[in-house]
Formats: C-alpha cells, sequence, structure tokens
C-alpha cells in the first residue's frame, strides 16, 4: 500500500476497530455520569438520534485544555496553531484506526490494508493535511472547493481534485469545524459521483455541532464520523485563525 505499509491477504478477515464513544476516561467525567449531567444526557440524546457512526475521542484533560484555547478568540495565531496541530494529530490517529486491517500470521499482529487516501475540504480542511501526512508519508490527498452561491446562497461545489482510483480507497474525509453540515453534504455527493461508497468515507472534525453531525448521518447513514466535541456552539473562527486571515 503505497500509504500505509502492508499486503492484503486474499481471504484474511477484515476487521476494523471503533473508539469508545462513550466518552470519558477521567474521574470527573465518571462522576458526572453518577449526577445526571447534562453534557451526559445531550450526549445520549445525540446517540440515540445518529446512532454508532458518530464516534467521540474519549476525553481527557489534555484534550480539554486544547479545546479550551482552540475556542478563546483571543489565543495568539502562534498558541493556535500549535495546539490546534496537535488536536488535529489525535484525532487523525484515531481516523487511521477506524481503517480495516488484517491479521499478520508470520507475527502476532495486525496491518493495515491497501487503498486509503485523504480529501480536504478546501480551505479550512487543508490545516489536518500535515497531520495526516505525518502519520502517512506516502498518503495521496484530494480536495474539494465549496463555496455558497452569491445568488442562492446554497453550498456549490468549485473545485474537486481525487485520485483517479478514488472509487476504490477509502475516504479520510478532513473538515475541522462542523457547524450545519451543508459542506460536507455536498462533498459526500461529489465522492459519491465519482464512486465512492459513504460506508467508505471516514468524517475527519474537530468540532461538531448537534445539527451537523445528524444533518450528515440522516443523509447519509453508512458515514462514519470522528470528533472530539459535540456542542451547539462550535468554533467557527478556526480557519480564519490557523492561516491568519483574522
Amino acid at each position: 500500500m503505497e500509504d500505509m505499509p502492508g499486503e492484503q491477504q486474499e481471504g484474511s478477515h477484515r476487521h476494523i476497530r471503533f473508539v469508545d464513544g462513550s466518552g470519558s476516561s477521567n474521574e470527573a467525567d465518571k462522576e458526572s455520569e453518577g449526577s445526571g449531567s447534562p453534557d451526559l444526557d445531550v450526549r445520549e440524546d445525540l446517540q440515540q438520534l445518529v446512532g454508532p457512526q458518530l464516534k467521540l475521542l474519549p476525553m481527557n484533560d489534555q484534550i480539554r485544555e486544547l479545546q479550551t484555547i482552540i475556542r478563546d478568540r483571543t489565543t495568539s495565531r502562534g498558541d493556535f496553531v500549535f495546539s490546534a496541530d496537535r488536536l488535529i494529530r489525535l484525532v487523525v490517529e484515531e481516523g487511521l484506526n477506524q481503517l480495516p486491517y488484517t491479521e499478520c500470521y508470520k507475527y502476532e499482529g495486525v496491518k493495515f490494508e491497501k487503498g486509503n487516501c485523504g480529501v480536504s475540504i478546501m480551505r479550512s480542511g487543508e490545516a489536518m493535511e500535515q497531520g495526516l501526512r505525518d502519520c502517512c508519508r506516502s498518503i495521496r490527498i484530494g480536495k474539494i472547493l465549496i463555496q455558497s452561491d452569491e445568488e442562492t446562497q446554497r453550498a456549490k461545489v468549485y473545485y474537486a481534485k481525487f485520485p483517479p482510483d478514488i472509487y476504490r480507497r477509502k475516504v479520510l474525509l478532513m473538515y475541522p469545524i462542523l457547524s450545519t453540515g451543508n459542506t460536507v453534504i455536498e462533498a459526500v455527493k461529489v465522492l459519491i459521483e465519482h464512486g465512492v461508497q459513504p460506508a467508505c468515507i471516514i468524517l475527519l472534525s474537530l468540532f461538531s455541532t448537534p445539527h451537523g453531525a445528524i444533518s450528515i448521518i440522516q443523509e447519509f447513514p453508512d458515514i462514519t464520523i470522528l470528533t472530539t466535541e459535540v456542542h451547539p456552539v462550535a468554533p467557527t473562527h478556526f480557519g480564519q485563525k490557523y492561516f491568519g486571515t483574522d
């Protein structure tokens, strides 16, 4: 595989690992579960609406601190980019963990299957490309540019470039902030037009609103969403802050 080592063995059993969507690993979160935390109630309600296709990184103090720095509009750009890159790396690492793998028989371990690629939704999605390349040096990355039409205000695709055999690949779709979900929905439609099945798409994001996650899953029930937080307020300043255009 050009993006990760290992050959797929014919007839071998396919596996997919899943992150624990229940959330947290520290004592504070465990206490909140016992006390009827509003955040827990929201998470459980959302899980019932969306189902297992929405996966949250297990919460810990490191992730919580990174989220806090990114959400703070007064954070310096240097600190913002540093923290965003750290959080992106954590999401990318777990996104890779969602990909199929085969068991190794000469050695008791696993190896990832061939046929993966990344696709970033421009411009903010490009912030996640380096994090993916840091983990998979030779992975191929496509791009989609979607903007609001000036007349209709609806999301419109202006540019799309993918590996020619993307229809045979697993796709890590990168978009850091899910607000309404409309941009991602249009991007997935383009991927489907190029032969990619929704079940082969793993959406990597940093923050999502409940509305965004629900809209995407309702449109494409087989897609997988991986994010660090689901909250009604998303840090929509991410792209401007990351690229220094705020």
